[in-house]
């Protein structure tokens, strides 16, 4: 598909790919490289003080893609600095380039997850308000509590996995559902670790 040949687009759009991404070939320059670039990107964007680079920051896989981010962050553990801030890009692109989808399953767990939902912030459930709590939700860890930023995350996907169970359209939902509750419990976890100052 031509998807695949535009740099500025994602080649996956839905968290449960995360799941299909490959190991590196040196990986301890992997395991210094990432944390270091992970470290610095958010020391940046949390020391700036200026909106303009708060949104390029917002906007990163807008510009490089999330295939650049996955080479570099996409292999580390899931509860660490590099792992956490991928899980948030690639959330913020499904959230964006899927609004509708996203919303919509959004929408369906609602009524089961309500505390949760109270959490994510997205009032009303439409495909606006999603891509708009997409943005919020990165731009709390620039300028915000980087664990309230994680755990509004980590509520958002519990909700949506909520309404994938409630939706129920075969095994392929309920294996995306249970990635998808993967990913909210790691981004929780972060948040712990962020607090007791043990997230690198």
């Amino acid at each position: 598909m031509s998807e695949y040949h535009k740099p500025r687009r994602p080649s996956f759009r839905d968290p449960a790919a995360l799941e299909a991404l490959g190991e590196r070939s040196d990986p301890i320059a992997a395991l210094h490289a990432a944390h270091e670039t992970a470290a610095v990107l958010l020391h940046t964007g949390r020391a700036a003080g200026d909106p303009a680079v708060t949104e390029r920051l917002i906007a990163l896989v807008d510009d490089i893609g999330l295939p650049t981010l996955a080479d570099l962050w996409a292999s580390r553990p899931a509860r660490s600095l590099p792992g956490a801030l991928f899980r948030l890009y690639v959330l913020r692109e499904w959230m964006r380039t899927s609004p509708a989808d996203a919303a919509r399953e959004y929408a369906y767990g609602v009524p089961y997850t309500e505390p949760n939902h109270v959490v994510a912030g997205v009032e009303p459930t439409g495909p606006t308000e999603v891509a708009r709590v997409a943005d919020e939700i990165l731009r709390g860890v620039f300028t915000g509590d980087f664990a309230v930023a994680l755990e509004r995350a980590a509520a958002f996907c519990r909700v949506v996995v909520a309404g994938r169970a409630f939706a129920g359209e075969g095994t392929r939902s309920v294996m995306d559902a249970a990635r998808l509750r993967d990913m909210a419990d790691d981004l929780a976890a972060s948040a712990r670790l962020w607090r007791a100052g043990k997230l690198n």
